[in-house]
């Protein structure tokens, strides 16, 4: 029998809460059922395996990750809507870290398309119209944008800023104030 109160959503949310506790990598069913004190076949009536609970787990910290885009987005423009985007990312990093590294699951193509996913991408680019750039420019700036959020606070929560000085906030007041400029002198083809 199924244990009262056991729910897709419940078990996708204590999945996420595994996650930061012990790393997204280390989620499972099994862990799961632990975390319930419940049989494994217990969960299989909301989840058929551990690669649907870790997808969940991924849309969930997605659609979190995009609601406080949009709340940190709202009235601001230019560089300062630049800043406010990229401290999302890596303030939810810190705060979240095993759901942080659950939003880097590659998806399958219709589960990304109808995953918050596409509301980063749309924020992204609305932050971007402010710089005036046009494709295929929007679109090299995104990855770019991308690439440096993710990788600065994927090096910085693995511990890779913190042996010297100076302090990494400096770093990353620095880095965004150069992507501010770089986007604003975005090079012509």
């Amino acid at each position: 029998m199924v244990r009262a109160g056991l729910t897709r959503e419940r078990l996708i949310r204590a999945g996420a809460e595994l996650a930061d506790e012990v790393g997204f990598d280390k989620v499972t069913v099994s862990e799961l059922a632990r975390q319930f004190d419940v049989k494994v076949a217990s969960l299989y009536s909301h989840l058929k395996n551990s690669q649907e609970l870790k997808t969940g787990i991924a849309l969930l910290a997605l659609e979190e990750l995009a609601d406080r885009g949009a709340a940190a987005l709202a009235g601001r423009a230019g560089k300062d809507a630049l800043a406010a985007f990229a401290n999302v990312y890596r303030d939810y990093a810190r705060e979240h870290p095993g759901r942080y590294a659950a939003a880097q699951l590659r998806l399958d193509p219709e589960t990304a398309a109808a995953s918050a996913g596409v509301r980063h991408a749309q924020m992204t680019r609305a932050i971007l119209r402010g710089y005036d750039l046009t494709e295929p420019d929007q679109t090299h700036a995104v990855r770019l944008l991308g690439s440096v959020f993710h990788g600065y606070v994927s090096l910085e929560m693995q511990g890779g800023f913190s042996h010297s000085a100076p302090d990494s906030q400096e770093s990353w007041s620095r880095i965004l104030d150069s992507l501010d400029a770089t986007l604003r002198n975005w090079p012509a083809p």
